[in-house]
């Protein structure tokens, strides 16, 4: 899942200072998961905003607000154009790609970020998230036994373990578990110890074009999108 904080409310103020009417817009998946742009939290931040109006006593904005499934899906989006028309602006409390979506959907209306996105990442336990895919576009997953090396080593080696590792430890970090030891321990209980002998070239960057559009094979077997 992606994960994301939201930004501080002087950060998002000053952001709105020149619109008058704001939508603040949520993302009813990730964003929801990870406590930083579900209904609640859009109805948390409305109240926020509203109390730095009053404090400052420059209330010049007022708010509006509604959360959709998904800021990134275009099938969603439609939703609100029955929600924009009396705005100016839109304060997207979904991830980059959401905001994004969201601007590209309404063009001639501006959309701020109110959150920051980190990564993509699987819960370790309640409210913590652990980092597992840079989408890299190059996945070795089935050569290093479904543990990613390029990010969960500090290093992002795909040779290792290096010579900092003790103990099962990460060198840069103590209380880190050595990516390479974890796929060493999983390779031998797979009983697949010979990929530790493979070498991994390094990653050819240049490889991966930016930026990228994805297609499904799906998609243009079936004749829906041919480009």
């Amino acid at each position: 899942m992606i994960v994301a904080e939201q930004k501080s409310i002087e950060e998002i103020s000053r952001m709105i200072e020149p619109y008058g009417k704001v939508l603040i817009l949520g993302c009813g998946t990730c964003m929801t998961v990870c406590d930083a742009g579900g209904e609640r939290e859009v109805s948390f931040l409305h109240s926020a905003l509203d109390l730095a109006q009053a404090r400052s006593g420059n209330g010049v904005h007022s708010f509006s607000e509604y959360t959709i499934k998904r800021q990134c899906d275009l099938e969603f989006l439609e939703m609100l154009l029955g929600r924009i028309e009396d705005v100016d602006a839109v304060l997207s409390l979904g991830c980059g790609v959401g905001v994004q979506a969201v601007a590209e959907r309404f063009p001639d209306l501006p959309v701020l970020p109110g959150v920051n996105t980190y990564f993509m990442g699987m819960p370790k336990e309640w409210g913590v998230w652990d980092e597992r895919c840079t989408a890299c576009g190059d996945c070795r997953l089935g050569d290093t036994a479904g543990i990613c090396p390029i990010t969960r080593c500090t290093k992002g080696i795909l040779n290792g373990p290096c010579a900092g590792t003790k103990n099962g430890k990460c060198e840069a970090n103590k209380d880190m578990d050595c990516a390479w030891v974890l796929i060493y321990q999983r390779l031998e209980r797979l009983q697949q110890l010979d990929n530790m002998r493979r070498y991994y070239p390094p990653r050819n960057f240049r490889t991966i074009p930016r930026p990228r559009r994805i297609v499904s094979k799906a998609t243009v077997e079936v004749g829906v999108n041919n480009e």
